[in-house]
């Protein structure tokens, strides 16, 4: 045999390896052993491992929990009588990791790696309404004697055939597992493998979670970040604790107040904004106190500061809105009718944005509407269609003069349709706002952190400037003040 042939200009491939050869060598390992439990879509996962060969080394049982009594009967019955819920997944996890525990001995068994591997899942529906979606994950461990580790994940399906679905989970079900065992030392990594021999056309990756010893230092919403990113999904979202949580359940049927920022850092002038146009939007008839979420957004075009996204960054801000109590949405929606869209798909309640006046006068820029075949017209159909309204922070104009929406200056050919939005009221101005910090911004603020310069502190909310210190965020160095002094 000669050597293989290399010819000039050839390009390095990188080889993926094939289901079959991930399922293989899965099976092939005399370690790895546990259990398949899957509801809702076939047990499509589990076929590949029968098929590649050598499973019964790897499958101690599979089963397809279809019926809800046995599956109540299996894993108890949900207090909100939903299947496809990440606490019924992690139900699974647990029983069906435990039954394994106590059904074989660690004496006899010293080297088993176990694992139990599940999926709840809704495919699409007969009327092709709902396209349909899941929650999958793994538990699983690395040396016999170290705790367990888990990876769960929410996914939405793309495609219209229920068919084509089950394939598809059961793809990302090889690539999860294969990547939990051989990838699990570069979580990053292990996420873009998930998409292995599959297509982002077919399924939305939109929640993640990686927990246990093998990923002690794995920071879940930097995880999130990397979904959105990789354009795995639109946006994800985070809890004030820090917790990635999923869009869905957050939103649902709920009124929103949505503030769009850079938050580079958070300052009072955010913080009045927040308050004072929560304080309006409460007042609005249709709108519940209990009912009502407020989401900081963070666009990943304000993310990226020279093209690149700085993670260090984006984890300063998400930090500093978390530690105010507020819930985090990061996003790709470059316009602001499309974060209204993507709110629309969960809740039909009343809606508010809240912005600075040069926000809204970019709103009224025709060149961010010229991909759309109705132009700016179809953008503000999306954005206004509904119980939407903006609320105005003013702004301090270059002469000092404040400017509101009563005066503020928008393209001559566009000014008939911001009359026509303001006089239907759609647009209103917060009034009580507080005066002596309209010439705060945040770029200003995070220019003097840098240079080290004195004075920012004030500017920002209360504690804020402390964690800033304490964190060496935004680049915060204690000894540049110093030599400032």
């Amino acid at each position: 045999m000669g050597t293989e042939i290399k010819l000039k200009g050839d390009k390095v491939i990188a080889q993926i390896p094939s289901i079959k050869d991930k399922a293989l060598r899965i099976n092939l390992n005399e370690n790895i052993y546990g259990t398949f439990a899957e509801i809702g879509a076939g047990q499509e996962t589990v076929r590949h491992f029968f098929r590649s060969g050598g499973s019964s080394g790897t499958i101690a049982k599979a089963m397809s929990a279809y019926d809800k009594d046995f599956s109540d009967a299996v894993y108890g019955v949900e207090s909100d009588g939903r299947y496809v819920t990440e606490n019924r997944l992690k139900k699974m996890l647990t029983f069906e990791g435990e039954l394994i525990e106590e059904r074989l001995s660690r004496e006899k068994h010293p080297n088993k790696l176990f694992f139990s591997y599940a999926n709840t899942v809704a495919t699409i529906d007969f009327a092709k309404q709902f396209k349909g979606h899941g929650w999958v994950g793994i538990r699983y461990q690395i040396e016999p004697d170290e705790a367990y580790n888990e990876i769960i994940l929410h996914i939405r399906f793309k495609e219209t055939d229920a068919r084509l679905q089950q394939e598809t989970l059961g793809i990302l079900g090889v690539n999860l597992i294969y990547g939990a065992f051989y990838k699990y030392n570069d979580p990053k990594r292990l996420l873009r493998y998930l998409y292995d021999h599959l297509d982002k056309d077919q399924l939305e990756i939109d929640t993640i979670n990686f927990s246990g010893p093998r990923f002690a230092d794995v920071d879940n919403r930097l995880m999130s970040l990397q979904l959105v990113k990789n354009g795995m999904t639109d946006a994800v979202m985070f809890n004030p604790e820090g917790k990635n949580v999923l869009p869905a359940a957050v939103l649902y049927k709920k009124n929103l107040l949505a503030f769009r920022g850079s938050f580079r850092p958070v300052t009072n002038v955010n913080l009045d904004m927040y308050e004072k146009s929560l304080k309006m939007f409460l007042e609005e008839n249709k709108v519940e106190k209990d009912n009502t979420l407020v989401v900081f957004e963070i666009t990943l075009s304000n993310l990226r500061s020279d093209g690149e996204i700085d993670e260090r960054d984006f984890m300063d801000r998400a930090e500093l809105l978390c530690a105010l109590g507020q819930t985090v949405m990061i996003s790709n929606f470059q316009e602001y009718y499309k974060v209204v869209e993507y709110f629309s798909n969960y809740t039909k309640a009343r809606m508010g944005l809240a912005m600075g006046v040069n926000n809204l006068v970019d709103i009224f820029d025709e060149k961010y509407y010229r991909h759309l075949s109705g132009g700016i017209l179809e953008a503000f159909g999306k954005l206004f269609y509904r119980d939407m309204k903006v609320f105005l922070y003013p702004m301090l104009g270059e002469d000092g003069e404040i400017i509101t929406s009563d005066n503020l200056k928008v393209h001559p050919r566009m000014k008939e349709l911001y009359k026509f939005f303001k006089f239907n009221g759609k647009v209103v101005d917060i009034v009580d706002y507080n005066p002596n910090i309209l010439n705060v911004f945040s770029r200003e603020v995070l220019k003097m952190i840098g240079q080290g310069k004195p004075g920012w502190e004030p500017m920002l909310p209360s504690g804020i400037a402390e964690m800033i210190k304490e964190h060496h965020l935004f680049g915060y160095h204690p000894v540049k003040e110093l030599n400032q002094g």
